[in-house]
């Protein structure tokens, strides 16, 4: 006998539902820190596109800049910016871009010498960033003729004063040229002593929280219990102002993060991401560091089309 219309119909609505469900849960997106693995182990900024496990790819670092200083581009091994053999990298940005790849510039990291002195001096930056890495022109553009997709902040030095002018003068070049990204790095104790008056200003697109090498703060993972993460999460996911959305910011090894924060792929799969996608419709993605050690842990590899 034919089954009747009546369950056919809510067989195919729940399959359906099913399926809407589980696109909604595997939405997330994945960024990535590239250009400071040692000995070149990341491999180039085109094979990291290559391998289509990233949305996002953070160049790593500049960081050098503001109070009157010369703007340094510190890729590691991967090229001298003095030399000029860093303007190879153009046809990689291109390449990583024509698959649908953004490409930001991260300023700051954990070593360097930087900070803002004045507003005038954020607006320095702000000029120079536009014009060396974005949509405007300069005789000195250290990555070639390739125009970057944004800014990345990950601003680990100084009290913080003036990034959120700098922030504002940033988005004010983009929005008058047709868009950019502004993305942040905040460390996981909320507010981040760096970067709050910056986030607040409400012109970044993504955050990505960094849940590790926070030891003493109780907002990362560790020995297998992840209620201070979860925490933490909650405080940055109501504190973010929209557009934002919100990623965690995970080690891809634990030798990427000494300091403690690293969740083995499965745990992260089977538990922490079902209850911090849950518990925000601001939820973005996940945000790894860094691709050097991602090459060999095979970290992104795992969470492909699942985050």
């Amino acid at each position: 006998m034919a089954p009747r219309l009546c369950c056919s119909s809510q067989f195919l609505l729940a399959v359906s539902f099913l399926a809407a469900f589980a696109a909604v849960s595997n939405a997330g997106k994945v960024a990535v820190y590239w250009g400071q693995g040692a000995d070149n182990g990341d491999g180039t900024l085109a094979e990291t596109c290559a391998t289509g496990l990233y949305d996002f790819v953070n160049i790593a670092f500049l960081n050098v800049y503001g109070s009157g200083l010369t703007p340094v581009l510190n890729l590691a091994a991967h090229c001298n910016p003095d030399a000029g053999t860093c303007k190879s990298l153009s046809s990689e940005i291109s390449s990583c871009q024509q698959s649908g790849v953004k490409v930001l510039l991260s300023l700051g990291g954990e070593r360097g010498q930087y900070s803002l002195s004045s507003a005038d001096d954020a607006r320095g930056v702000a000029d120079y960033l536009w014009n060396t890495f974005l949509g405007g022109s300069s005789d000195s553009r250290p990555l070639g003729d390739a125009v970057l997709d944004g800014i990345d902040f990950d601003i680990e030095q100084g009290d913080g004063a003036h990034y959120d002018e700098l922030a504002t003068a940033i988005a004010s070049r983009c929005n008058s040229a047709g868009g950019c990204l502004l993305t942040a790095a905040p460390q996981c104790p909320y507010p981040d002593a760096h970067l709050d008056a910056a986030i607040k200003t409400g012109v970044f697109s993504h955050v990505w929280v960094q849940f590790y090498n926070n030891p003493l703060a109780h907002c990362q993972y560790a020995d297998g219990d992840a209620s201070a993460l979860q925490a933490a999460w909650a405080q940055w996911t109501s504190g973010v102002p929209a557009p934002a959305d919100v990623f965690l910011g995970l080690p891809t090894a634990p030798a990427a993060a000494p300091s403690g924060g690293y969740i083995d792929a499965d745990t992260l799969l089977s538990q922490v991401l079902p209850a911090v996608e849950g518990a925000a419709a601001n939820y973005g993605g996940v945000m790894l560091w860094n691709r050097w050690r991602d090459v060999t842990a095979g970290y992104g590899a795992k969470l492909k089309g699942k985050v």
